[in-house]
């Protein structure tokens, strides 16, 4: 049995590549959100946080002989359990990592951008000005003075940043750290609307932050280029505050949309990884190197396995 820590929109595929690749799998999520699983003979579900202890308790019950670790690139903790728990149970520890869309310390985010037939997302010629680029918030810029697109090391400087420029702020990093963001739309009086997934605990957080439900957007994206020209156009947002969620996570979906309405983008860093095991990009890739450590149908696999953790 392999344990498939899921998060990503990758989830579905690699617990298919798995199955296929002749693997029985337990895929965990955090919540009972529907993924586009086919129902598989070789695939079981479970839902709720699992934490190290969690995990080493599920692996002793189920035999688990390896973890594959799905999880979003922002669920720091979710990384460090699953290795730790690999780690106490002996057995090898896989990371998927999505490739990012924005390239550090720079301004265009794909290296081709017309690839896959996607147009240019960053406006050039369109100048910012000192207020949308506050001096004092430490944060990267993705180019040249030029850019719309800033980098903030976590929710607070996004927060300072986005409601410095004066200009509506639509916030797509879920519903765990509103916190910051509401606190400056008082603040500064400056509008916010926010962007949630459409389940209750989502909706009692905006509540709770004190948003008011007719700023709420709630819905399961990735979102389309125009689902967010929708959103930017209902609230006349002039500012987006995002995850780096990779092309995969809809980031060039936002910046397009950014770019069409001459909205500033405030891109919040991933996380630094905590140690894991080796970590691909691509589901493939992940699977080959499962196989050498733990070949389908084995055993108890060979000392091979060690190596990973």
């Amino acid at each position: 049995m392999i344990l498939l820590i899921g998060g990503t929109s990758e989830t579905a595929p690699l617990a298919a590549g798995l199955a296929a690749a002749g693997y029985d799998l337990l895929v965990s999520t955090a919540t009972a959100a529907p993924l586009a699983i086919e129902a598989h003979p070789r695939i079981s579900r479970r839902a709720g946080r699992l934490d190290e202890e969690g995990m080493v308790a599920l692996g002793k019950k189920t035999g688990i002989r390896a973890i594959v670790d799905a999880a979003h690139p922002y669920a720091v903790s979710a990384h460090a359990a699953a290795y730790s728990a690999a780690r106490r149970l002996g057995i090898p520890c896989l990371v998927f990592r999505r490739p990012e869309a924005l390239p550090p310390e720079s301004g265009p985010p794909f290296d081709d951008p017309h690839a896959n037939g996607a147009a240019p997302v960053l406006d050039k010629s369109r100048p910012v000005s000192p207020a949308e680029n506050p001096a004092g918030t430490g944060a990267d810029r993705a180019e040249a003075a030029g850019s719309p697109v800033h980098f903030a090391a976590d929710h607070a400087e996004a927060a300072e940043m986005a409601f410095a420029m004066g200009r509506p702020v639509l916030l797509t990093t879920g519903s765990r750290n509103l916190a910051p963001y509401a606190k400056a739309a008082r603040r500064t009086g400056v509008p916010l609307a926010v962007r949630v997934l459409d389940a209750s605990e989502s909706l009692a957080a905006c509540r709770e932050a004190g948003i008011p439900e007719e700023r709420v957007i709630a819905g399961r994206g990735p979102f389309s280029m125009e689902e967010n020209l929708a959103a930017i156009r209902r609230f006349g947002i002039g500012v987006i505050v995002t995850k780096e969620s990779g092309r995969a996570g809809g980031l060039d979906a936002k910046l397009a949309a950014a770019r069409m309405e001459n909205c500033a983008v405030v891109v919040i860093r991933r996380p630094e990884i905590p140690a894991g095991g080796p970590a691909f990009e691509r589901p493939t890739a992940l699977i080959a190197a499962l196989q050498a450590l733990v070949p389908p149908g084995s055993a108890e696999g060979s000392t091979r396995r060690q190596s990973a953790t």
